[in-house]
């Protein structure tokens, strides 16, 4: 069971690909974790507290906020992986894929970085990271993705002024800007297409991004970064 000196991570989107392999990684560092997803299953692992919910709704944030000071005393970290992405061409968006995206990628972030940081503070310090998208610095014709860009660009704008406005108090902000993984949303038929969106020529497995997050967590001189690891794709084609 957690002890009171054992660190606690926040997890969202943590059912399945980078979210779940996430869970694991910072299992492995010692950390309790608690995950979040809508379909989210109980957990073996006494360490894990696993809360279903849509990270959109503004009560979901305040029930994983509740649920990890009640189980563990503490919250050290948030991991911002939920996302939703909609590629589709701009006049082709609806008014259910503007909530829906915008739902989870901005009020989501917002709602639940809000209600933890002062618990964050509370530690002495802590670590936001949020998960974007390489799009945002790098459009690409093939991939109509404004919605993405408009939202994941926002959590990276908003990374660099939180870790400006708390960088005296202990709390890093940083974000991972990934090309395309390898998840089971892909589908195999798309991998080639995927794969040739990167001038490295193949998709990023899911451990290249758990790798980047866990690197900034144990970076105490990094805050305000938009770690790419995207095959080169931000750099250019």
């Amino acid at each position: 069971m957690s002890t009171q000196n054992q660190k606690v991570a926040i997890v969202t989107g943590a059912s399945q690909g980078i979210g779940a392999a996430l869970v694991e990684g910072y299992r492995k560092l010692g950390h309790a974790v608690v995950a979040t997803s809508r379909t989210i299953a109980p957990a073996d692992d006494a360490d894990v507290l696993t809360v279903q919910g849509d990270i959109a709704d503004p009560a979901t944030a305040e029930r994983v906020v509740t649920a990890a000071v009640e189980r563990f005393g503490r919250i050290d970290t948030v991991v911002n992986n939920a996302g939703v992405f909609v590629a589709k061409p701009f006049t082709d968006y609806t008014a259910e894929d503007y909530a829906t995206v915008t739902g989870v990628n901005v009020a989501g972030f917002f709602r639940l970085t809000q209600r933890a940081l002062p618990h964050l503070l509370a530690q002495g310090g802590g670590h936001v990271v949020s998960v974007t998208t390489s799009l945002v610095d790098a459009a690409d014709s093939r991939v109509p993705s404004v919605l993405a860009s408009l939202t994941k660009g926002g959590l990276q704008a908003a990374t660099k002024s939180l870790a400006i406005e708390y960088a005296t108090r202990g709390v890093r902000v940083n974000a991972v800007s990934p090309g395309t993984i390898r998840t089971p949303m892909h589908a195999p038929e798309t991998h080639d297409f995927l794969a040739a969106l990167h001038p490295v020529g193949r998709m990023g497995e899911v451990a290249d991004i758990v790798d980047a997050v866990l690197f900034l967590e144990t970076a105490p001189f990094v805050t305000g970064e938009i770690l790419h690891v995207d095959g080169g794709m931000s750099a250019g084609h």
